[in-house]
């Protein structure tokens, strides 16, 4: 599967999926369904207090695991819908502060084709998509960066330019606008941006992201080469020797590489391995994300072809 965009903030990120997701510019033939399980480690020592790059002997090293399923369904030759949840847990290598596991937030989203180009010696693509996020715990999100996420519903409009060129390389481009609805703690105030609010519930800035990805796809093999970049609209620094809180502004831009191949037998399996590394943040820890699992693609129409050509759009 093919970017997975689910965004755990401070405490890291669950990597992008490859093949077929909310963020790139392929689809998934009707009547076939695409489904796994990834696992990811994410682990920072060293991050960004505001713009000051800083180590905290409290937490010595934060490592952020994950197990999350994903599933791409094509609907018609240009819709395809899109589930993915994840499950997380955080531990510090340092201090007494424990960490935190459990059922983080479910994402749905649907990706329709909105137009097809012949354009010089390839095609180009373009797509819309709409996504829904919401959590399914009752996770607390004021214990940062131990927290399994923000506690906060979402929603996601996205565009995807995509370029494919006849000898496998291709141009991805992709850019979206988030809105979060308010969190709420369990505490009756709180401190931020300057500010001494006496009210439960936290106001939420929304969040913008895009991303530039080159790939080579030829056969069953799948190469990728990502700039990632997310910026907070609004939303305070941690305060000097404090914890991060929920509303903190929260931009980072990451580099990622990415592999997947389709494996000759049994037909449809799929192996993908990932590692991002955060090269500038604020706000964020500067972390790397290893990634890896299993992908399997079940076509429910008969079909004598191996290829994955007869899978994707």
């Amino acid at each position: 599967m093919r970017r997975l965009y689910i965004t755990l903030f401070f405490f890291g990120s669950v990597s992008w999926l490859q093949a077929q997701t909310l963020t790139d510019g392929w689809m998934m033939k009707p009547k076939t369904f695409c489904t796994g399980f990834m696992f990811g480690h994410d682990q920072w020592k060293n991050y960004w207090e505001g713009s000051l790059r800083r180590s905290n002997d409290n937490i010595g090293k934060l490592t952020t695991q994950s197990v999350m399923y994903a599933g791409t369904l094509g609907v018609t030759e240009k819709l395809n819908i899109i589930a993915m949840l994840p499950y997380i847990w955080t531990n510090a290598s340092q201090g007494t502060l424990h960490g935190q596991q459990g059922i983080q937030d479910l994402t749905l989203g649907a990706k329709y084709r909105v137009a097809h180009w012949e354009l010089g010696a390839g095609s180009l693509k373009a797509f819309g998509v709409l996504a829904l996020s919401t959590p399914l715990t009752n996770y607390t999100p004021d214990f940062l960066p131990l927290s399994i996420g923000l506690q906060t519903k979402r929603v996601s409009w996205r565009g995807t330019l995509n370029y494919q060129l006849g000898n496998g390389w291709q141009v991805n481009a992709t850019g979206a606008y988030t809105w979060r609805s308010n969190a709420t703690l369990d505490r009756p105030s709180y401190y931020t941006d300057g500010q001494s609010i006496t009210s439960s519930e936290v106001w939420m800035p929304n969040v913008i992201d895009y991303a530039v990805t080159v790939a080579y796809v030829k056969g069953s093999m799948q190469s990728y080469l990502s700039y990632l970049q997310q910026n907070t609209l609004g939303g305070g620094d941690i305060r000097r020797q404090d914890m991060p809180f929920v509303s903190n502004r929260m931009n980072y831009s990451k580099v990622e590489v990415l592999v997947m191949n389709y494996l000759p037998w049994p037909k449809g399996l799929a192996v993908r391995a990932s590692a991002a590394y955060t090269v500038a943040g604020r706000n964020v820890g500067q972390s790397y994300t290893l990634m890896g699992g299993l992908m399997y693609t079940i076509q429910f129409k008969s079909n004598t072809d191996n290829t994955t050509e007869h899978i994707y759009e």
